[in-house]
């Protein structure tokens, strides 16, 4: 047996009272006027002794009561065999799950209102001379650091549900990060959560200096249909075209799901659009035909109707129908007729055309398509802007010259990182095969199968054949070799053809059912596709065009609840948003300039993580958590603060001692009143 507060023993000199108090207690006798005085002596000798006896009973008592009074405070336990209690202050770090699959039931309450009862229990369990890190999957600054008993149990009761998911391995971090701040000699963690498979990773190199304990929580709801994601097939929309919307369901529970009903708010207005059905654990896709009236922005909204798991029902997506698509050809000589032919009789495309010689380099960044158009040399100058301009997004198709300047040519494509120009061969070659999975030939055709007539050159280059230069050929040779490749340069793409536009050397020009979808499609593609949709937590970084000209010009972003300045830095003609998880709710943010100009709109959902309800079993804990980790089960009714304090500290007796103290007080008050002499 050891005692928690072994100085509150110094109190067993009180003992010393009684004792005194008996030692020095003189009767004062009273004088009874008696006749017959035979018997005197023999009832004397009788009442002296049975008061001794009950006098020495009391004292007996007294001490008793006292004693276990005394070691009340002291508070005595027996440690257990595992227990690592020990005198002084603890250090206690509790992280409880306030996660969205935490909003479901347990029983009758939802799984987070149980979670903080349990929370509230532990603290309980501990000393006020105890300190405690509240943690919770926000990873907020204030929950970073240690606080006393009182505190802890008010940063408790302000737990809210939080889109934000934590693996398990990163709270463990957490913890040690505290715990090597902490003076105390022991310390325990906590981890109150229903352990879903998807965020219980415990790493195998634990630190040892702390004891971790897991309190699983079980859910009696395990049904749940998700919106899982959606996406356009074309990277990019335009007005008064269908626009091909896939949408992505989840059925997460083990039951037939029939007649989900989606539906779509798109800029205000609903639209059903019909119901679904989902067999048992399975991925259900639906198409939705969009067609947008009218350019700018515009905000969408998916949802179906599910219980209770409804944080992931709706899925929000935003995305821009630009006004016109702006093309740049760069020619040394005349513009090529077919070219603006092409983009001419289509109001939604406006070219424009220049002299290699009088690039306004400053408006590059301003064109969605660069075509240079049989250049025979690439300046410096215009190899360094054009790679800038593939690198921030922007598509270039290039048509070299049948007189090239190799080496300038070749050193551009290197820093664009795609095949050279080799010998220039004057001989007749026919393309062959059309690459109809890529974007830009994809769903062009009808029928496939169709007798296409296809591009066919009486000169072209050879072009080499580097296998890290990432190319995908769009259009091929009978022969094997490439006509036209594609290669993909940061966010954006370079187009490459191995012959002159010239109709001397190449009738691609005058092949109209090629020629003029493959212009329009690599306008309107994207080297990299541009987000409609963002998650909460996992997404921290946006990327814009940058429209600030001074640095005291500053980017704002606008929801429903909350309004924020970002992390914001340029890099050429974009600029890079860091929102350092400041987006706490699902919808619409905007951003604007803090004169007012709304600028793009972004949408933002909670991360689907949460929406898989298959949780670790107690056995499967057991069997991950190995001999380093307890796992304490536990049922509804299970006061945890008794449970917790028998672990933490051992089996404890204080009550015991209570209890003695009384029933000796209780002796002492039955003897005086009860045993007369």
């Amino acid at each position: 047996m050891q005692f928690l507060y072994p100085t509150f023993l110094l109190a067993l000199l009180t003992i010393a009272i009684p004792i005194i108090i008996h030692l020095f207690h003189f009767r004062r006798f009273k004088k009874v006027y008696f006749t017959n005085v035979k018997f005197l002596k023999e009832v004397k000798e009788e009442t002296s002794a049975r008061s001794k006896i009950r006098n020495l009973l009391v004292l007996l008592a007294r001490i008793l009561a006292i004693s276990f009074l005394v070691f009340a405070f002291a508070q005595p336990f027996i440690p257990q065999k595992n227990s690592n209690a020990a005198a002084g202050s603890q250090t206690v770090s509790i992280f409880i799950d306030n996660s969205f699959s935490m909003s479901s039931l347990s029983q009758d309450v939802p799984l987070l209102d149980k979670a903080k009862e349990r929370a509230n229990q532990i603290i309980d369990a501990y000393t006020v001379e105890d300190e405690f890190q509240i943690l919770t999957n926000d990873f907020e600054g204030r929950h970073q650091r240690l606080v006393s008993q009182e505190d802890a149990f008010a940063l408790v009761e302000e737990i809210k549900v939080s889109p934000s998911v934590q693996e398990i391995s990163k709270v463990l971090v957490r913890q040690e990060q505290v715990f090597s701040t902490a003076k105390s000699v022991t310390k325990a963690s906590y981890i109150i959560s229903d352990f879903q498979k998807n965020i219980t990773d415990i790493p195998n190199d634990l630190d040892s200096s702390f004891a971790i304990n897991l309190i699983p929580l079980q859910s009696v709801q395990k049904r749940n249909i998700s919106i899982d994601s959606c996406w356009f097939e074309a990277p990019a929309q335009m007005i008064n075209q269908t626009n091909r919307l896939i949408v992505k369901l989840r059925n997460l529970s083990d039951e037939n799901r029939e007649d989900v009903r989606l539906t779509l708010r798109l800029d205000g207005q609903v639209k059903p659009l019909g119901n679904l059905n989902l067999p048992p654990r399975s991925v259900g896709y639906d198409t939705v035909n969009l067609t947008i009236l009218r350019t700018g922005w515009h905000e969408a909204v998916l949802s179906i109707t599910d219980f209770p798991i409804n944080f992931d029902d709706d899925y929000h997506f935003a995305f821009n129908v630009a006004k016109e698509i702006r093309v740049l050809a760069i020619n040394d000589g005349v513009p090529n007729p077919y070219i603006n032919a092409a983009f001419g009789n289509n109001a939604y495309f406006k070219i424009e055309n220049t002299s290699s010689t009088a690039i306004n380099y400053a408006t590059l960044p301003d064109y969605q398509f660069i075509i240079t158009n049989e250049l025979k040399s690439i300046s410096s100058g215009l190899a360094f802007e054009l790679q800038q301009y593939v690198k921030n997004g922007g598509n270039l198709l290039v048509f070299p010259n049948a007189q090239v300047n190799k080496s300038t040519y070749n050193s551009f494509l290197k820093q664009l990182n795609t095949n050279e120009l080799g010998a220039f061969e004057q001989k007749e070659r026919q393309v062959a095969d059309i690459n109809t999975e890529e974007f830009i030939f994809n769903d062009v055709f009808e029928n496939r199968s169709a007798n296409l007539k296809l591009p066919a050159t009486t000169s072209n280059y050879q072009l080499t054949r580097y296998g890290n230069r990432g190319e995908e050929v769009l259009l091929q040779y009978r022969d094997g070799g490439s006509y036209l490749s594609k290669y993909d340069l940061e966010s954006g793409s370079v187009y490459l053809c191995a012959a002159p536009l010239s109709l001397t050397y190449n009738d691609l020009a005058q092949n109209a059912e090629i020629f003029v979808p493959m212009l329009y499609k690599i306008a309107i593609s994207n080297g990299k596709d541009r987000k409609i949709a963002y998650i909460i937590g996992r997404d921290n970084v946006l990327e814009t065009e940058n429209r600030v000209s001074n640095t005291e010009t500053v980017y704002k972003l606008k929801g429903d609840a909350e309004e924020f300045i970002p992390q914001q830095r340029a890099i050429g003609a974009k600029a890079i948003l860091n929102v350092n998880n400041q987006v706490k709710q699902a919808g619409f943010y905007e951003l604007y300039l803090n004169e007012g100009e709304s600028l793009s709109k972004f949408a933002f959902n909670y991360d689907r993580k949460e929406s898989e309800l298959e949780y670790m079993t107690e056995a499967e804990l057991q069997s991950i958590a190995g001999t380093t980790i307890d796992v304490i089960t536990s049922n509804i009714a299970t006061n945890f603060t008794d449970l917790i304090g028998e672990r933490s500290r051992g089996i404890a007796l204080w009550r015991w001692c209570i209890i003695l103290a009384l029933i000796f007080l209780a002796i002492e008050v039955l003897l005086l009143r009860v045993w007369k002499v």
